[in-house]
C-alpha cells in the first residue's frame, strides 16, 4: 500500500511544481523579452538498505523556450528588438554583467542609458552617457548617435550585443548570464532592429491548456492518495481482532 502512497504523493508534488512554473510564464505573457521557463521531471530511486521499491519524481532543470518572440513596431527611437541570437548586455543589480532580450531603453536623471528596470545597458566600453536633451539615433550594429539642437550627430557608444553557442543560464533577477558566469565578449556581426520591440514568447492559450491538464492530474493523485487510505482502512478492519 506504500508503494501507491509513495508514487501518488511523488506524482502530485511534480504536479504542483508544474503548475508552478506554468503560473509563472502565464504572468509575463506580456512581458517583452521573456523567454518561457520550461519543467521536466525524473524518476530518482530512494536511496537505502535493500531493495530499490521506491522512486520519487523530482524536477529537474531544463532551462527556457529559446524561440523568439513576436517583433512589434513601436516607432519609438529607444525601443530595440535584438535579431536571432543576440542579447543585450547589461549590469545587474549585483554588479555583474548580465544578458536581457528586453529593449525598451531609456535614460535617466544621470544621463546613463538604461533598461526598463534602471540597470545601466553597457556599451563597448563600458555604461553610455547620453548628453542632455539630445536627440538619440541607435543604428542596426548598435551604434548610439546623439544629436543636440541643429549640431552634428556624435557618436556616443555602442550596444554590447553579444552571441552564444551554448543556452544562458536565467537567474533569480530574471537575466541570462553564460553558465561559466564569465561576461561573453561583443559579437560585432550582432544586428538589432530600431523603434521595435520583442514580445514574450509564451502562447497564453498553450499555457492555459496546460495549467487545466496539470489541475486535473493532480486531481488524479489526490484519488489515488484517499483510494490508498480506504484500503488501509479496510484492510485494518479485516486484521482487526
Amino acid at each position: 500500500m506504500d508503494r501507491l502512497i509513495y508514487l501518488s504523493m511523488s506524482a502530485a508534488k511534480a504536479t504542483m511544481q508544474r503548475q508552478e512554473v506554468l503560473a509563472h510564464n502565464l504572468a509575463n505573457v506580456s512581458t517583452n523579452g521573456f523567454r518561457a521557463e520550461l519543467a521536466a521531471f525524473r524518476a530518482v530511486p530512494v536511496q537505502g538498505d535493500g531493495a530499490s521499491t521506491r522512486v520519487y519524481a523530482l524536477e529537474t532543470t531544463v532551462g527556457y523556450n529559446g524561440q523568439p518572440g513576436v517583433v512589434q513596431a513601436t516607432g519609438r527611437n529607444l525601443d530595440v528588438a535584438m535579431k536571432g541570437n543576440a542579447w543585450l548586455a547589461v549590469q545587474a543589480l549585483d554588479g555583474t554583467e548580465a544578458y536581457t532580450r528586453a529593449g525598451a531603453l531609456d535614460v535617466n536623471a544621470e544621463g546613463l542609458l538604461v533598461d526598463v528596470a534602471g540597470r545601466q545597458v553597457l556599451g563597448d566600453g563600458g555604461p553610455i552617457s547620453v548628453p542632455a536633451n539630445a536627440a538619440i539615433d541607435i543604428a542596426n550594429d548598435g551604434t548610439v548617435s546623439t544629436k543636440v539642437g541643429n549640431g552634428r550627430p556624435q557618436t556616443v557608444g555602442r550596444l554590447k550585443l553579444v552571441t552564444s553557442e551554448a543556452p544562458l543560464q536565467r537567474g533569480e533577477d530574471g537575466l541570462f548570464r553564460a553558465a561559466e558566469g564569465d561576461p561573453l565578449p561583443a559579437d560585432g556581426n550582432a544586428r538589432l532592429q530600431g523603434g521595435a520591440l520583442e514580445g514574450s514568447n509564451v502562447s497564453a492559450i498553450e499555457t492555459m491548456v496546460s495549467m487545466i491538464s496539470a489541475a486535473r492530474q493532480f486531481e488524479h493523485q489526490m484519488k489515488m492518495l484517499q483510494s490508498a487510505e480506504q484500503k488501509e482502512q479496510a484492510a485494518a478492519k479485516l486484521l482487526a481482532p
